[in-house]
C-alpha cells in the first residue's frame, strides 16, 4: 500500500455498483470485504433490485487508498463495477453554530446506523440547479440557509424510520452530493423522498441522478444470491 491519502477532515466514501462476471468467486468477495474491515474500512453490502446492478457496496475510510484496495479486491473476485460514486463526508456550511457532537457525527459517521434495524436502502446523487430562473448559487446565503432549514425540518419528521447520509462530491464526481438512505421499511424510502421534494430547496433547485435500491444484508448472504 502506498502513502495514505486523506481529507483534512472527515472520511472518503465509495459506492460501488456491481454485477458478477463468469469469474465470480463468492468466497473471494467475502475475503475482500473482511480484509477491508480489518484495515478499518466500514463496509455495507447491499442486495440490489432491478437491472442496473446486482450488488452494491458502500464503504468509508479516512484513507482513499484503503477504498481503492477494497475496489481492487472485489474486482479480482469477479465483480464488474458497472457504476460508482466517490464523495467525502462533510459538515454543511449551514450547520455552523451547531453543537460539536452534531458536526462530528456528520464528519465521522457509522454505517450502517446502529440505533435501529434499517434493512431498506437507497442511494442517489444530486446537484443544485444553475438555471437562469433557478440558480441556487446566486441566492444570498441567508436565503439558502432558510431553505435548507425547511428541508431539514421535513427530514427530521422521519426520525426512527429513516437515517440519511449526505456526502459531498463537488470536484470529485458528476453530481455535487451523494445521498444514502437507510430505512426500516421500503415505503419509508418512498415517503421521505416524496415528502421532501415539496420543499422549495428540492422542488425548485434540485436535480437528481439515478436511484439504486436494495436490502442491507451480510456479505455472505449477498454472495449466496449471486
Amino acid at each position: 500500500m502506498t502513502e495514505a491519502i486523506k481529507p483534512s477532515v472527515g472520511r472518503g466514501v465509495l459506492h460501488l455498483f456491481c454485477k458478477p462476471t463468469p469469474m465470480f468467486d463468492g468466497d473471494a468477495v467475502v475475503a475482500a470485504v473482511r480484509e477491508a474491515e480489518a484495515a478499518g474500512t466500514q463496509v455495507v453490502a447491499v442486495s440490489t433490485l432491478g437491472h442496473k446492478c446486482d450488488a452494491a457496496f458502500m464503504a468509508m475510510h479516512e484513507d482513499l487508498q484503503q477504498l481503492r484496495a477494497l475496489q481492487s479486491g472485489l474486482q479480482r473476485a469477479g465483480l464488474e463495477v458497472v457504476d460508482s460514486y466517490v464523495s467525502l463526508t462533510e459538515a454543511s456550511e449551514y450547520a455552523a453554530g451547531m453543537p460539536e457532537e452534531h458536526i462530528k457525527a456528520r464528519l465521522y459517521p457509522e454505517i450502517p446506523p446502529k440505533a435501529h434495524h434499517m434493512p431498506a436502502w437507497c442511494f442517489y446523487p444530486m446537484s443544485k440547479k444553475r438555471e437562469a430562473h433557478a440558480n441556487w448559487f446566486t441566492l444570498p446565503f441567508d436565503d439558502r440557509k432558510r431553505l435548507m432549514h425547511e428541508h431539514g425540518t421535513s427530514g427530521r419528521k422521519f426520525a426512527g424510520r429513516v437515517v440519511q447520509y449526505v456526502t459531498g462530491s463537488t470536484g470529485l464526481d458528476e453530481y455535487e452530493w451523494g445521498v444514502t438512505l437507510f430505512a426500516v421499511h421500503p415505503d419509508d424510502l418512498k415517503e421521505v423522498v416524496y415528502t421532501m421534494r415539496f420543499d422549495e430547496a428540492s422542488s425548485v433547485y434540485a436535480e437528481f441522478g439515478p436511484f439504486y435500491t436494495g436490502m442491507v444484508v451480510p456479505v455472505e448472504a449477498l454472495v449466496a444470491t449471486l
